[in-house]
């Protein structure tokens, strides 16, 4: 089996709606999302003959996928009032509702989704909240 290993990185504010601590506040990550892709044969010809899958294919992909939530704020469906909301877009400031608590194992399942719709075969997905805090996710 080979694997390939690829990253990407995005700045993000969000918060955690009815957690009883500091993450119930707004702040920011630098978020780092690594993905672990995984083939069985190389390709046998033409440009990308030796490889598994062309590492600028890979990269482009993680990278369209993080710069999706850079520098805005990420919050979970329903957990702003609808006035505050319109008064963020109102000072335009760029919002991304989820349909989940925003967490890194959140984010980790919802990426391996993402990417696997886009047709890469995964291992896993590691979403890094801070360099010492991850979450994996891998079927």
């Amino acid at each position: 089996m080979y694997y390939l290993k690829i990253s990407a990185n995005f700045d993000s504010a969000h918060f955690l709606h009815g957690y009883n601590g500091k993450c119930a506040n707004i702040h920011g990550h630098h978020w780092v999302i690594e993905v672990l892709t995984m083939g069985d044969e190389l390709q046998e010809s033409g440009e990308k003959r030796g490889m598994l899958t062309d590492f600028g294919d890979l990269k482009r992909i993680v990278r369209e996928l993080a710069d999706n939530y850079d520098h805005a704020l990420i919050y979970e469906r329903n957990s702003l009032k609808p006035t505050t909301i319109q008064a963020l877009e109102s000072e335009n400031f760029r919002l991304i509702e989820v349909p989940f608590r925003p967490t890194a194992e959140n984010f980790a399942r919802c990426f391996y989704e993402k990417l696997l719709a886009q047709g890469l075969v995964l291992k896993s997905v590691t979403v890094y909240e801070t360099p010492d805090n991850c979450a994996v996710y891998e079927v």
